[in-house]
């Protein structure tokens, strides 16, 4: 159970109803991180325009765009971000031995060239707070300096929303699936 009050429209004053009526517009329903970040409707909003851009705009392949939000899921144990991206990831093209070796600690190994950079990149600034030299080189060479930037971007907003969903403890519907092993707290 959700520790915030997850917002409905109707639980909304009329003045902040705009703030859901964005978010529904923007992704099709208000779903997720939210719900419970509706809570504050300026933050919400606010926090869905950069998203609308990290998930449906930038400049990554939809499958490495995919991948670094496992990545970001895996490294937060963020349940309801993983479950919702998994199937996203699959329908992108990531094949099911990578979401594997994301899902199960063993990457890089498993991940093809282009998965493993990524993987590396995003889970050595998850992991340590920096990117090593060469292997920021590497995705700027490969990539751009354009789509370095939208990589980075993306590992922090998936990081702040895993933020949200864990402290208030969102997780996947009742009835759907858990597909990454549940954290111990």
């Amino acid at each position: 159970m959700a520790r915030l009050p997850k917002v409905t429209r109707e639980s909304l004053s009329p003045e902040d109803q705009q703030h859901y009526d964005y978010i529904a517009g923007s992704r099709g329903r208000v779903v997720g991180p939210f719900t419970v970040l509706l809570n504050s409707p300026d933050v919400a909003e606010r926090i869905a325009h950069v998203g609308t851009y990290i998930r449906f705009e930038n400049t990554l392949p939809g499958n490495l765009r995919e991948l670094a939000i496992l990545t970001v899921a895996r490294e937060w144990n963020c349940q309801f971000e993983w479950t919702a991206h998994q199937p996203i990831g699959e329908g992108e093209g990531l094949s099911a031995a990578s979401i594997a070796a994301v899902r199960d600690r063993t990457a890089p190994d498993g991940l093809d060239g282009d998965e493993a950079l990524v993987f590396t990149y995003v889970s050595s600034l998850l992991e340590k707070g920096r990117v090593p030299d060469d292997v920021f080189r590497q995705v700027q060479e490969r990539f751009g300096t354009r789509t370095l930037t939208d990589l980075t971007a993306t590992t922090g907003y998936y990081s702040m929303l895993a933020c949200v969903l864990n402290a208030a403890a969102v997780t996947p519907d009742e009835g759907t699936p858990h597909l990454l092993p549940d954290a111990e707290y």
